[in-house]
C-alpha cells in the first residue's frame, strides 16, 4: 500500500469518523455524567466493538452480513432495541453532576462494556468496513497487513475524534450549573439515542 493511498483512507476514515452517530452519542453522554475517566473508559469500549468489527471483516464474517439478510436484520434489531433502552434509561437519569456519585453507581467497568455494545450491534459499521476495506487493498500484495494498517488507522482515528467529543461534553458540562439543567440536557442525550435507534431501524442492507 502506497502512502498516497494509506492518506486517502485517512482522509476519508476522519470523515466518516466525524459523523455523529450512536458511539458519538454515547462518548459525550459519558463525559458530562461521569467525567474524563468514565469517557476514556467508554471510549476503550467503542474502540474493542470496532476491533472485533475489524477482525470479522478480515476473516469474512463482513461479507456474510452485507450478503445475508437474516444476519443483518437480527444484528440491526438487536442494535436498535439496545439504543432505545439506552435512551429510556439516560432520559430518566437524575439530574446530578456529582461525578464520585455516579462513579459509584456505574463503575467504569459498565461504561466499557455499555460502549462495547453500542458499537457491536451496529450492523452499518461491520457492512461499511466490509464495503469500504477491499477498495483499499491491494490484491498483489500481502493483505494481512494491508488489513492491519487499515486497521490501526481506522482505531487511531476514531480514538482522537472520540476523544475531541469527549472534551466538547466536558466544555458543554461547565456551563451545566444545576440539577435541573442536567435533567434536560439527560432527556436531549436520551432523545438523540432513541432517534439513532429510529434511523438504524430504517437501514437497509446495502
Amino acid at each position: 500500500m502506497s502512502l498516497e493511498w494509506w492518506f486517502t483512507y485517512l482522509i476519508t476514515t476522519i470523515i466518516l469518523s466525524l459523523s455523529p452517530g450512536s458511539g458519538a452519542i454515547n462518548t459525550m453522554s459519558t463525559a458530562m455524567s461521569h467525567g474524563y475517566r468514565g469517557a476514556a473508559a467508554s471510549i476503550a469500549g467503542l474502540q474493542t466493538g470496532l476491533a472485533i468489527h475489524i477482525v470479522l471483516v478480515g476473516v469474512g464474517l463482513g461479507t456474510l452480513f452485507s450478503h445475508s439478510l437474516l444476519a443483518f436484520e437480527i444484528l440491526k434489531w438487536a442494535g436498535v432495541a439496545y439504543l432505545v433502552w439506552l435512551g429510556i434509561q439516560q432520559w430518566r437519569a437524575a439530574g446530578a453532576l456529582d461525578l464520585k456519585t455516579l462513579a459509584q453507581q456505574q463503575p467504569r467497568r459498565k461504561l466499557f462494556q455499555r460502549a462495547v455494545f453500542v458499537n457491536l450491534t451496529n450492523p452499518k459499521s461491520i457492512v461499511f468496513l466490509a464495503a469500504l476495506f477491499p477498495q483499499f487493498i491491494m490484491p498483489h500484495q500481502p493483505q494481512v497487513m494491508q488489513y492491519v494498517v487499515l486497521g490501526v488507522t481506522t482505531v487511531v482515528v476514531d480514538i482522537v475524534v472520540m476523544i475531541g467529543y469527549a472534551t466538547l461534553a466536558q466544555r458543554i458540562a461547565g456551563w451545566i450549573k444545576g440539577p435541573r439543567q442536567m435533567k434536560a440536557l439527560n432527556r436531549v442525550f436520551g432523545s438523540l439515542f432513541m432517534l439513532v435507534g429510529a434511523l438504524l431501524a430504517s437501514a437497509r442492507q446495502a
